[in-house]
């Protein structure tokens, strides 16, 4: 029996096409569904163990990327959306209707990402954008209720979906929030 990680890689991670251009980001509603529009494609595409990122149901990771922030439109039903957390870093916009998640933007100007929005690419109607590339926060599902046990058998199958499992985020991505906040000290 396999280890479940998420509906859109369980089956494997699809490849992105490599010239995908944008699309429409739909919630999960029956009707007056959320629609967002991006353009572009998304960049460091990953698996995410983190207590605040939405997860469909039954998933125990979510997948999430970013976009600029520039590339984001509300395109209908935009009055269903709603921030989670107002404290948080992230300010995550959610439907009021099924609760996914539609996008994420960064208020403080010298935060590493700012400028950047947080999207989960599987609400794309269109395929083709870039696939999930490594696992960030892989411990955090501890937090959300999994059990410590499973985490050899969690990291062997994201292993084996060539989503390298990291506790923090990537290395690319650690250096670069490592040189913003050098540059800042300088």
């Amino acid at each position: 029996m396999s280890v479940s990680i998420h509906p859109s890689v369980d089956g494997g991670v699809r490849k992105g096409s490599g010239h995908f251009s944008g699309g429409t980001l739909v919630c999960k509603c029956q009707d007056k569904a959320v629609k967002i529009g991006i353009k572009g494609d998304v960049a460091h595409n990953h698996a995410c163990g983190c207590t605040k990122c939405w997860k469909p149901e039954g998933a125990t990771f979510s997948v999430v990327a970013v976009v600029p922030h520039d590339s984001v439109t509300v395109l209908a039903n935009g009055d269903k959306l709603q921030v989670v957390d107002k404290a948080a870093t992230i300010q995550r916009y959610a439907c009021t209707g099924c609760g996914t998640h539609m996008y994420g933007h960064i208020e403080n100007k010298s935060h590493p990402f700012y400028g950047l929005d947080f999207i989960h690419p599987e609400l794309f109607v269109e395929q083709g954008s870039a696939a999930p590339g490594f696992a960030a926060f892989v411990s955090s599902v501890i937090e959300s209720g999994v059990d410590p046990a499973q985490m050899p058998a969690i990291r062997a199958r994201l292993k084996e979906l060539a989503l390298e499992p990291y506790d923090c985020l990537s290395p690319a991505l650690m250096d670069a929030i490592s040189t913003h906040v050098a540059k800042k000290a300088a």
